[in-house]
Formats: C-alpha cells, sequence, structure tokens
C-alpha cells in the first residue's frame, strides 16, 4: 500500500489491462471480492476487453456487477479494436461504470476526483513526434494533442477538488516503460499528456499499456505516476492483481 499526504480516507484500488474475454466468465470473481474488501474506489485504466467486442464487454459487465464500490474507467486501444466503443460503454454503464473519455468523476464528498482520457502514442521529450510533414504524420500527432486538451478540460472541472487523480491508458512518462523495448516506447505513450497533470496540479497519475514496464514514475513537475497494468501487477504482487493506494 502506497501511502499519501492528505487524510480523505479514502482507499483506491487501479488497475488496467484486463483483456476480458468471453470465456472468462469467473476469473475475475475472486479479485472483485478483495476490492470490494479492502477499497472504496476502482480506477481501470484501458484494454478493459480483449477485442472491444460486445461478448466480451458482457462479461466483463457480470464481473463488475457485484461490485461495492464506484468504478471509474477509461478505454485503451484493444477497446477500439472491434469498432464498437458505444455498445462496450453502455454495457458497463449499465452495471455503473463510469466510463470516462474526457470526464471527470467526483466523490460525493468532494474530496476525490478523478479525470480521465484513452491518451495516445507520439514519443516523450525532445523525441515527441511534430505535426510536420505528410498529413498522415499531422493527423497522428493531432490525436495526441486533442487527448492532452481533453485531459486538460477534464482537469479545469476538478477544480476545488483535494485529490485530483488522472488516468489514462498510454503512459505520460518514459519511466514507467523501463522494460519495454526502448523501439516501442513512442507507441506506448506521450509526454504531452503530462502537461495538463503538472499544470493543473493532479494528486498522481495512473495508466496501463506497458504489460512489461517499471510500476513508477513521476512527471517533470514530480507528480506521481504508476503503471497498473495488470500483467506487471500479477508478477509484482500475485495476490492482489490491483494497486491499493491509501489517500
Amino acid at each position: 500500500m502506497v501511502k499519501g499526504r492528505s487524510t480523505s480516507g479514502m482507499r483506491v484500488a487501479a488497475a488496467g489491462d484486463l483483456h476480458c474475454r468471453e470465456e472468462h466468465r469467473g476469473r475475475f470473481t475472486a479479485w472483485v471480492d478483495q476490492i470490494n474488501r479492502e477499497a472504496d474506489l476502482l480506477l481501470l485504466c484501458g484494454d478493459l476487453t480483449d477485442r472491444g467486442w460486445p461478448q466480451e464487454a458482457a462479461t466483463l459487465a457480470g464481473e463488475l456487477s457485484r461490485l461495492e464500490v464506484p468504478c471509474v474507467a477509461v478505454f485503451g486501444n484493444h477497446d477500439h479494436e472491434g469498432g464498437n466503443e458505444q455498445t462496450v460503454a453502455t454495457k458497463l454503464r449499465d452495471v455503473g461504470v463510469q466510463v470516462l473519455d474526457g470526464g471527470h468523476w467526483i466523490s460525493e464528498d468532494r474530496k476525490v476526483g478523478v479525470a480521465g482520457v484513452k491518451g495516445f502514442a507520439g514519443g516523450f521529450g525532445n523525441a515527441t513526434l511534430q505535426a510536420f510533414g505528410e498529413s498522415l504524420v499531422k493527423t497522428f500527432v493531432q490525436g495526441a494533442v486533442d487527448e492532452a486538451h481533453k485531459l486538460e478540460r477534464a482537469l479545469q472541472e476538478l477544480d476545488g477538488v483535494e485529490n485530483k487523480l488522472v488516468i489514462t491508458h498510454y503512459a505520460p512518462v518514459e519511466e514507467t516503460l523501463v522494460g519495454e523495448k526502448v523501439e516501442l516506447f513512442p507507441f506506448l505513450g506521450t509526454s504531452r499528456l503530462a502537461l495538463p497533470v503538472d499544470q493543473l496540479g493532479a494528486r498522481m497519475v495512473f495508466h496501463g499499456h506497458a504489460h512489461q514496464g517499471f510500476p513508477h514514475g513521476r512527471t517533470r513537475g514530480g507528480t506521481p505516476v504508476f503503471n497498473v497494468a495488470m500483467p506487471l501487477l500479477s508478477r509484482l504482487t500475485p495476490d492482489r492483481r490491483f494497486l491499493l493506494i491509501d489517500l
């Protein structure tokens, strides 16, 4: 458990990359039970399904319907693969999951707020891909810029909230990618996502996507970043396949 600095009294569980398939019915039963016992809020950082198929979403929704705590989620690239984003989101929302795409969620006591976007790729620091040259490159870069703008707007909606949390799928820093092939880093995230985090004072960031990455890092402004990809957590803490933080 990672101890926070505030006294909100909320225990936050975070995980990503569940990659739920239709045949996974029952796979997350004990996991959900453990979250119900140990946490007050669940954050899901994308790749909730394996191919973005409605059947997968229905299976996951059945598992998450047993949650007794609020659940806030963003999609990952796998959730977009099948072209059924709206159907997948609806099935999850039907069981109470707050699926964010540039939106926000605030706890009833307004002590904890969550801003969420999928994020996108594009690289980091001086090696960030720029919108120059071919129109395809400009379109790719614009996708990353748009996600950063969505995150900025979502964080602005949390003004006055004591603990501003951010969930993304793609990584906002390179540190949490260490362990992946270096050649893959530009496709696993972009530092464009870190700019609104530092500018608007987020407390911490959770992301997935980097199955072979490193568990924690920081933005240039010092904001803690946690890689909560379930394959990584399963290796580090097999008895608890989620990160638990006491705010």
